[in-house]
């Protein structure tokens, strides 16, 4: 995953809603989103090379998302994949905070990454960079591949857009997809340098990530609503920003 927009109780209706991107490379083996055959009430979709997930939420309303820190000089082979801390918490029972202090210990042995954790009443964020873990307090966020919030020009376009669905009470899917498949580019002098070169800062610009072997995968649609029901859309990509499949999901948090 590799862009999240989310509302932390900045709606009356909707104590959370999340906007999500996930790019990867076109050739990457994956499952659409679906209720896990070996875990029935994991949601998401799955990483058939690792077996891991990007984001999820469980029949219990256990969720976390996953982005990957973008600096080639961190990124090391043999590390264990970072796909497996979201699927790790959606499958096991620990609390919030007990897991990723587990995962704090753990982190070395993982590529750079960001992680979300919880469920719509307490919400956590660990980056690698920092080592912290941090509660969310409500507020709109955006979580690139740098740490929460920052102000890359995907990040602030995306959250001055979803600040502003949630001001119209605009929370649907068409408004919230729309923001996932901008294809604009930023201004050269806007971008990051993350040591990728300017081609690679130029093509990672947008919302949605268009190239010959990379871009975004997919666009997946999250919320969860005061009366504890969730609803779960996922759109899946194959190169372009036409969807070729969608997949929909409605049901209520298990005590």
């Amino acid at each position: 995953m590799c862009i999240i927009f989310f509302a932390y109780h900045q709606h009356p209706h909707f104590p959370l809603v999340v906007a999500a991107n996930r790019d990867e490379y076109f050739k990457r083996p994956t499952a659409r989103a679906t209720f896990w055959e070996d875990h029935p009430a994991v949601l998401a979709g799955r990483d058939l090379e690792q077996m891991g997930t990007w984001m999820g939420i469980t029949r219990t309303g256990r969720f976390a998302a996953l982005t990957n820190y973008r600096d080639p000089l961190q990124n090391e082979k043999g590390k264990r994949s970072r796909g497996e801390l979201v699927s790790g918490f959606l499958t096991g029972k620990d609390l919030s905070m007990e897991y990723l202090k587990k995962v704090q210990k753990a982190s070395d042995q993982y590529n750079g990454f960001n992680l979300l954790a919880g469920d719509s009443e307490h919400l956590y964020y660990f980056s690698s960079q920092s080592k912290k873990i941090e509660k969310v307090l409500p507020g709109i966020y955006g979580l690139s591949n740098a740490e929460l919030n920052t102000p890359w020009p995907k990040v602030k376009k995306g959250n001055k857009r979803l600040y502003e669905i949630i001001q119209k009470n605009e929370c649907g899917l068409d408004s919230l997809f729309t923001l996932l498949t901008d294809i604009e580019p930023a201004a050269d002098e806007e971008l990051p340098d993350t040591g990728v070169g300017m081609d690679w800062e130029r093509i990672l610009s947008p919302v949605f990530i268009q190239s010959l072997h990379y871009g975004t995968r997919s666009s997946t649609v999250l919320s969860i609503d005061a009366h504890h029901y969730v609803t779960f859309t996922e759109r899946t990509y194959s190169g372009d920003a036409q969807r070729n499949q969608e997949a929909h999901f409605f049901f209520g948090i298990q005590a």
